[in-house]
């Protein structure tokens, strides 16, 4: 405690920039080091930043990097995080935790046997928006939560994504791509979930690349490009969900959440903030002034808020709650194969509130 936590990057693609700019503001965090396959883009990267440029091996070893921050692509998140906590050190990634639940159990396994820790995006959560939603929930301002909604519609990643290939194989479709950050608001705002049911479809077996240098060609599609279901959280409240590649439009609210006393709108869950709109029994819409999480939230506040955290005590954007968020989202499309119910294993704590502040500060934990 009192020292920030010096952070190593893998992987400095385009996500890298949103938490290199969030690290400018961010005391618990120090970038030293980063590394890439493409050493060239590393060695720009850290020209940028002012640090070193390493391979991938010497920035897993190097005794100047505390915590990995794992930014490779989700079917290299497994072995870039074994080797990090085999070298004693902590790591934080981009969502998913892993590729499948098998190798993302072996992350936490390996981390505690280890005695470093395990975070994972989406750090949204943490932001203004849910956080507010979360406090009016807590607050009573709904009465007893009985069912929420959530809500992401559009017609295809491959109208403006040059290379979308990815998002019509296994792994990819609308529930893994964009899941994360609504059943991490959900298990934020309501608890986890005991167990889901759900169905599942395609429109089409192709898909034409709509922009880029290979706009017209066609991709094969092999996964369900919509997916709907019903999560049973372990409090009660249920939540329907609609993820869908194969829709226009739609006016819906990205989250709802509906009380025996109250409703609430909950802004976008890949955004950071946002207003929350509530709707008691006796009144109409109103706008709940910002109360909770930490303000001008970005990529990175997550692993900040980590650093922050007393060794021992549980930190919020935590491995625990992205294994069980992808297990969940794994149960749903299982469910939707099968064509019946199927219970989620594993559980986690909710996560802890966050009091609304700037940003985690080392030795003043919220």
């Amino acid at each position: 405690m009192g020292q920030p936590l010096k952070i190593g990057i893998i992987g400095v693609g385009a996500i890298s920039g949103q938490y290199l700019s969030a690290f400018e503001r961010l005391d618990a965090v120090r970038l030293t080091a980063v590394a890439d396959l493409d050493a060239e883009r590393a060695q720009a990267v850290a020209a940028a930043q002012g640090v070193r440029a390493l391979t991938v091996d010497e920035l897993l070893s190097d005794v100047d990097v505390d915590a990995v921050l794992n930014l490779t692509i989700p079917a290299a998140h497994a072995d870039i995080a074994l080797k990090a906590i085999a070298n004693g050190k902590d790591v934080y990634g981009e969502k998913p935790l892993a590729a499948t639940t098998a190798e993302a159990a072996s992350i936490l396994e390996a981390a505690r046997a280890a005695g470093v820790r395990v975070g994972c995006a989406p750090d949204t959560v943490l932001g203004t928006g849910i956080q507010t939603a979360r406090k009016a929930i807590d607050d009573g301002l709904i009465g007893t939560p009985v069912a929420a909604t959530a809500t992401m519609m559009t017609p295809g990643h491959e109208r403006w994504h040059p290379n979308p290939d990815f998002y019509y194989q296994p792994g990819g479709g609308p529930l893994l791509d964009m899941g994360p950050y609504y059943v991490s608001a959900l298990v934020t705002l309501l608890g986890p979930v005991a167990s889901v049911i759900g169905a599942a479809s395609r429109t089409r077996d192709t898909r034409v690349i709509g922009s880029g240098p290979r706009a017209g060609e066609t991709v094969p599609v092999a996964i369900d490009t919509h997916v709907t279901g019903v999560l049973q959280h372990e409090s009660g409240a249920l939540s329907t969900m609609v993820m869908s590649f194969d829709s226009v439009a739609t006016r819906a609210a990205n989250i709802e959440i509906h009380g025996h006393t109250g409703s609430l709108v909950v802004p976008d869950p890949n955004h950071f903030d946002g207003d929350v709109l509530l709707h008691p029994l006796d009144g109409g819409w109103q706008t709940l002034p910002v109360s909770a999480g930490y303000r001008d939230a970005a990529r990175g506040y997550g692993l900040a808020d980590m650093a922050a955290t007393p060794a021992g005590r549980a930190f919020r954007a935590s491995g625990e709650l992205a294994y069980h968020v992808l297990e969940t989202m794994t149960a749903l499309l299982d469910s939707a194969a099968q064509g019946t119910a199927i219970p989620v294993a594993g559980s986690c704590p909710r996560p802890e509130p966050v009091p609304l502040q700037d940003a985690p500060q080392i030795g003043t934990p919220s």
